[in-house]
């Protein structure tokens, strides 16, 4: 009897192991959407400007009304966005961005170039 209770033990650790494995790849991924902000200029002087205006410690929807010439007028707000649905310099850098808060944001220094301009990306969370 010793035997078989050895064997379900293994089998109950081979099945652990197989979960953590799992977990450890979903984790990797980094997510499958984020909720990202973001500052938006065409030219890259007044990017720059905004981001000096950040780290003088301004709040980032602030910054962000003041200077994006995004639509997204509600503080750089746009909301979930999926793998997939963003162009790939700007969904390298919000997928690559820890979480942050307005109040005290990390973001993208220096900004990232994409075919609609110069960003300064935030994000507020992860799924």
């Amino acid at each position: 009897m010793a035997p078989k209770k050895g064997g379900q033990a293994s089998k109950a650790n081979q099945n652990k192991s197989k979960s953590t494995d799992e977990a450890a790849k979903q984790e990797k991924k980094g997510g499958s959407s984020v909720k990202v902000r973001h500052i938006l200029c065409e030219k890259q002087s007044k990017i720059l400007e905004a981001l000096e205006k950040l780290k003088a410690g301004g709040k980032f929807n602030e910054v962000a009304a003041a200077y994006s010439e995004d639509k997204a007028r509600s503080g750089g707000d746009l909301g979930w966005m999926t793998r997939g649905s963003m162009v790939g310099p700007f969904q390298e850098a919000a997928f690559a961005l820890p979480i942050s808060t307005l109040g005290s944001p990390i973001y993208t220094d220096p900004p990232v170039k994409t075919k609609f301009g110069y960003h300064v990306i935030m994000v507020e969370g992860k799924k």
